[in-house]
Order: structure tokens, then C-alpha cells, then sequence
């Protein structure tokens, strides 16, 4: 699987979480670390969450401390979890550099300044997680990196914390997701939710673009229009086509879509899989992480 951990920052460090949530504008998905047969989705009865990259996510804490009290009711203890936010409310990007310093705070820095004019939001109070990849035969390096506004993270986690959950790891849906994709080759993967298209392209396990878009209203037109740069980017940047193109989250149009992409752009096209079931515009990222903790 693709080795991403590195996103996840106390992945490797602390005990894993008890309980995963993925959230959506629907709902949240959830699951038991340890059981994950033990999992569900639970919509919200209100509007609770907006997603955006400036502005605060979610517009009703209590209802969603609620939702998250009825999913997992209280036990009297702290319980660690895993917190998978839509990709929309943060940015990720894979920057290249010719080198890249070995200090974690020269890192940190040259990450937030190559970030600087890229974001809506300000970078030098931002959450930054970074990951460097090399490329093979080459002396550069990719580096992948995700960011978000710190408020928007504080206002994520506060219900949580609030319903005596500690959510240690915090990710995006797509990141996460991304431990359901073998690494064969040249792939696009394409993950629709509801108005928000991400399109991330990957050679092998080595990320190499990630694209998030908010459309107007998710028409064929629309999508086709943020994957056609995708592709074109393959061919310019890489010098290849797309051995496969992964969908997630199309629901019922998936066939139809399936069959006119495949003559389309040339790629074999089929939906992403998973062994705890097809994966959903709501859950795609918890199953990916509950893959990741197998």
C-alpha cells in the first residue's frame, strides 16, 4: 500500500486509536479499530458542517458533539481517535525541490514559504504535515505536503474533545484513502463528494499530484473538465498515459462513466475496491485508514 503514514504524524508514535470517524457535509462515518465490522454512518439531522478552506468548517458544535455521543456513547473514559476530515477544507500539494535541508525546522520553513502564495488561508500559523519522496534515478526530491488553517483544525477537534474523545490523528479523506490503491503503475484516482471533485496521480506508491476542486454543481461536464489537466499533466510531466483510472464516490453513474472514460483517455477505468466493502463519497477515507491499521 502506499506509504503515506508519514502524514499521519503520531501514527507510529502513540497507541492506535480506539474509534475512526470520517466527515462529511451527510454525516459521519465510523468504525472500531479493533472491530471493524463494528462500523456505520450516521447522517446529521441539521446542517453542521460547511466545508471550505477559509472559513470556520462547522456551523453546529453541539449537534455534532451530539452525533458523535449517539455513534459511541461515553464510557467514562478518554478514548483516542482518528479524525478524517473532507478534503476540501484543507490544501495538498506535491512541491519538487532540487534539495531539501535535513533540519525538521529548515524543513518546516522552506515548506511553509513554497506554500505561501498557493493558500486562501495564512501559512505561518497553518497545521503542516509534510512527507519527502525520492525520485528514483534523479537527485530531486518530491515532497508531499498537507495544510490547513489552525482554526479550522481547533474547531474540528473541539467537539470531539468535548465528547471525551482525543483525536490524535487527524488526516484528509484522499490521504487516508490512498492505502486502498495497490501500487501498480500509472494511476489516476478520481474521488467525487458531492459538489467537490480530488483528482491525485500516482506512479507506483509515489504520489505525484493531488487536485481538489469545488464545482458548481458536479455536472459530466464539469468533472470531465478537472480531469482532462489531470491528464494532460501525465503526458506533459511524465511522458505516459494512465494505466488505470480509479473512481470513487460516482454511485450509480459509475458504469456509464466507466465505459465512456475508458475510450476517453485510453486508461482501464474501474471503481476503487476495498475488502470491508465498495467504498462511498462518506467513507472512503475511514476505510482506507482502517486498511492502513491491517
Amino acid at each position: 500500500m502506499t506509504s503515506l503514514n508519514h502524514l499521519l504524524p503520531n501514527l507510529l508514535k502513540d497507541p492506535p486509536p480506539s474509534f475512526a470517524f470520517e466527515l462529511s457535509e451527510d454525516g459521519i462515518a465510523f468504525a472500531r479499530t479493533n472491530s471493524v465490522e463494528n462500523r456505520g454512518f450516521q447522517p446529521f439531522d441539521a446542517d453542521v458542517l460547511k466545508i471550505s478552506p477559509v472559513h470556520d468548517n462547522v456551523q453546529n458544535a453541539e449537534v455534532l458533539k451530539a452525533t458523535i455521543d449517539r455513534v459511541v456513547p461515553r464510557d467514562g473514559k478518554k478514548r483516542r481517535a482518528a479524525v478524517i476530515l473532507p478534503d476540501y477544507c484543507a490544501r495538498v500539494a506535491v512541491l519538487d525541490f532540487d534539495s531539501f535541508p535535513s533540519g525538521a525546522e529548515e524543513q518546516l520553513a522552506l515548506v511553509r514559504f513554497r506554500m505561501k502564495k498557493s493558500v486562501p488561508f495564512d501559512v505561518d500559523s497553518a497545521v503542516v504535515s509534510y512527507y519527502s519522496q525520492p525520485r528514483h534515478g534523479k537527485d530531486k526530491l518530491d515532497v508531499v505536503v498537507a495544510i490547513m488553517a489552525r482554526e479550522i483544525v481547533t474547531r474540528y477537534e473541539a467537539p470531539f474533545r468535548s465528547a471525551s474523545m482525543m483525536p490524535g490523528i487527524v488526516t484528509t479523506s484522499s490521504l487516508a484513502m490512498l492505502h486502498l490503491v495497490n501500487p501498480e503503475g500509472l494511476t489516476v484516482v478520481a474521488k467525487l463528494n458531492g459538489k467537490t471533485l480530488s483528482a491525485m496521480v500516482l506512479d507506483g506508491s509515489t504520489l505525484k499530484l493531488a487536485r481538489c476542486v469545488e464545482m458548481e454543481s458536479s455536472s459530466r461536464e464539469e468533472i470531465e473538465a478537472v480531469l482532462h489537466p489531470t491528464f494532460v499533466y501525465m503526458e506533459d510531466e511524465l511522458s505516459s498515459k494512465p494505466d488505470r483510472l480509479l473512481m470513487c464516490g460516482f454511485g450509480a453513474d459509475t458504469p456509464e462513466l466507466a465505459h465512456d472514460w475508458k475510450d476517453q483517455w485510453g486508461a482501464a477505468v474501474e471503481p476503487l475496491q476495498s475488502r470491508f466493502g465498495a467504498p462511498q463519497q462518506t467513507n472512503a477515507g475511514l476505510l482506507g485508514y482502517l486498511e492502513s491499521q491491517s
